[in-house]
């Protein structure tokens, strides 16, 4: 027996938005229920979600159901992840909600929104390879057990889920098992999936043959536009890798001339002073020797020209002698 995947959008749709006993099941299992909370009964409604003002763009979800109670649940599946869609998935729940409430209605007649977005691909890369599962509230900053209750955002992830965990509600580990396990290479079918009769009906509905030649044309197109979708984005990501690189590389240079330039500087700075202090003192010793040299001459000549004097020489003749003035001898006439 060969299968279709349930996770693309024709499939998924075929199982969830056209059997209220799959969808209620799914839902119930997968949503974070208490006991006093599960849903008894769904009605399907428009998966279009009308505008809030005429100008607004309409928006469309896989599957929208209500309960008696008047609890609306949105229910999407994404194949392929970009950043946005928790953007929109805020954006829908958040549109679900206020819609509900006609003019002049009180606030109390708002009902609960829950938006289930079950995702084939890894997101919280930060976060421990187990937790697949992510439910979002309302709540305080440090007291998260105040709630304000209207939405609730789940996410699953789809990649990250390992059925070994047998703490885990069975019915949630069947629909998961369902949606990662059955594909083009399933060959045979668990036998704990086919003894659930709601895990086995979905199972059946996800048969080629039993696929209408409609349904097998929209799939294969949803394949297509599902690899198309994910080149594109490794495309995007390879050309933004490769450009961030690029500039990371001049920038990377162009700091670098910087810092070089002014590393130089200061090394030569400080050399330059070293070999300053160096000269500068070689200098001043050779000038301090010329000097010291010149000084004791003039001395040695002074001492020759006073014994030259007691010997009754004229200054005039020891002057020329020497070459001293009668200044630097301190005589006077």
């Amino acid at each position: 027996m060969k299968y279709c995947d349930p996770r693309y959008d024709v499939t998924f749709k075929k199982v969830f938005a056209q059997h209220k006993e799959l969808m209620l099941s799914f839902l119930n299992a997968l949503l974070p229920l208490e006991d006093d909370e599960l849903i008894a009964d769904i009605e399907y409604v428009s998966p279009e979600l009308l505008p809030i003002k005429q100008d607004l763009n309409y928006s469309i979800v896989d599957v929208q159901c209500t309960d008696k109670a008047g609890r609306k649940f949105l229910v999407e599946m994404q194949m392929v992840w970009s950043e946005e869609f928790k953007s929109r998935v805020l954006f829908n729940a958040s549109k679900a909600y206020v819609t509900q409430l006609e003019s002049g209605n009180d606030y109390n007649l708002l009902q609960p929104v829950y938006s289930l977005n079950i995702v084939n691909d890894i997101f919280e890369t930060d976060l421990p390879t187990d937790e697949y599962y992510h439910y979002y509230q309302l709540v305080h900053e440090r007291h998260s057990e105040k709630v304000i209750k209207g939405l609730h955002i789940a996410f699953i992830e789809l990649p990250k889920f390992k059925p070994k965990n047998s703490s885990e509600k069975r019915m949630l580990n069947l629909w998961l098992r369902f949606l990662t396990e059955i594909n083009a290479k399933t060959k045979e079918v668990p036998k704990e999936m086919l003894a659930d009769p709601l895990i086995s009906k979905a199972v059946k509905l996800m048969e080629v043959e039993g696929m209408s030649e409609t349904e097998r044309y929209v799939y294969e197109k949803n394949l297509d536009d599902v690899r198309v979708e994910r080149a594109l984005m490794r495309e995007s990501k390879e050309k933004g890798h490769a450009e961030g690189k690029e500039e990371g590389i001049e920038i990377g240079r162009s700091e670098g001339i910087e810092i070089g330039r002014a590393e130089g500087i200061e090394i030569g700075r400080t050399e330059g002073i070293e070999i300053g202090k160096v000269e500068g003192r070689a200098e001043g010793i050779e000038i301090g020797k010329v000097k010291g040299r010149a000084e004791g001459r003039i001395e040695a000549l002074k001492e020759t020209a006073r014994k030259m004097l007691s010997q009754g020489m004229p200054i005039k003749v020891v002057s020329e002698l020497t070459g001293l003035s009668k200044e630097e001898l301190d005589l006077r006439d």
